[in-house]
């Protein structure tokens, strides 16, 4: 298996699902020609066309609409919006419109074959207009699906999965990523479950949950606590809504303890749904209170980004201190 970035696994994807399915559409700012900001889309315009992969204008709420209107007639649109932080132009196609259409029409139409596909999360020194992570907006609304990876080999399997699941999806994409994390990825066709969490280490002191971006964070923290002899149980849950319930109830009655981490503020935050869950599921079984590691309550810092993101040490103080509770 060849070693790529997430980048690079992206763009296999989106070449697959093209090469598959003359239906599928690529299409957002910049997104042809020299493929978008990050180059996520580099060369579909030229194997596809102009007319499978396009630039828009700069106009969130029209990308988003049209792709509404593309789904509901049979295409298989996948729309990229720029950052994470200007799709809120779209909010009200993506909770109004795009999650509610098969709802409303008794299944008459859908727009199930929509995916959206965006980066989220800081650091990339982008300010407070390229660094925010919006994904408990949208958890909050019945009828989307929300998707997260954390390196390549996620990120091919499961955006392939995305276009091709019957309910539309977000997808959200960590920016810092990108370039920055590398790992085999296979060259052919596989997708990965949707609505369902990885364990991706088996411990038995305490439970560390988290998605996208946090799991490289989640790694050298728990690196620093196994050194300590604190056994760590790591779950990526991949995906935000559904999320998979079961994989951390199994995980938390084992351990009895519970450690959330995402880079989203902290009041509203997804994480407070999960510890909601988890207490009312666990109760019994929980060793000490549920801790959240995450971002602050304020605007994305520039100059005090470091600060502001829950890092490893944060989450390593939130290990212990649920270990010594």
């Amino acid at each position: 298996m060849p070693t790529i970035n997430m980048l690079q696994a992206i763009n296999q994807a989106l070449d697959i699902a093209m090469a598959e399915d003359d239906n599928v559409l690529c299409f957002g700012e910049d997104v042809g020609g020299f493929g978008g900001v990050f180059r996520a889309t580099s060369h579909l315009q030229e194997k596809y066309g102009k007319a499978r992969c396009f630039n828009t204008p700069l106009v969130e709420q029209g990308i988003i609409g049209f792709a509404n209107g593309l789904a509901a007639q049979g295409s298989v649109p996948v729309a990229e919006i720029q950052f994470a932080d200007y799709i809120f132009p779209a909010f009200d196609q993506i909770v109004n419109e795009t999650a509610k259409f098969r709802f409303r029409s008794g299944d008459l139409f859908n727009v199930g074959g929509m995916t959206i596909r965006t980066p989220y999360g800081g650091g990339i020194s982008g300010g407070l207009y390229h660094s925010q992570s919006p994904e408990a907006y949208f958890a909050h609304t019945p009828g989307l699906k929300i998707v997260v990876p954390r390196n390549p080999y996620e990120a091919k399997g499961l955006l392939l999965a995305a276009i091709r699941d019957p309910d539309p999806v977000l997808f959200f994409e960590p920016k810092r990523l990108y370039r920055a994390s590398t790992g085999d990825v296979p060259e052919g066709d596989y997708q990965l479950p949707i609505g369902e969490a990885e364990v991706i280490k088996e411990g038995a002191d305490v439970t560390v949950l988290g998605w996208g971006a946090q799991m490289e964070v989640i790694e050298r923290a728990v690196e620093m606590a196994e050194k300590e002899g604190i056994s760590c149980e790591v779950i990526d849950l991949r995906t935000i809504l559904p999320w998979d319930e079961d994989t951390v109830v199994e995980s938390v009655l084992k351990t009895g303890r519970l450690v959330i981490t995402h880079e989203a503020p902290r009041t509203g935050g997804f994480a407070g749904e999960i510890a909601a869950t988890i207490q009312e599921r666990c109760f019994l079984y929980l060793e000490s209170p549920i801790r959240r590691v995450t971002g602050l309550d304020t605007p994305f810092p520039l100059i005090l980004e470091k600060e502001y993101l829950p890092d490893h040490l944060k989450i390593y103080e939130a290990i212990t201190a649920s270990l010594h509770y």
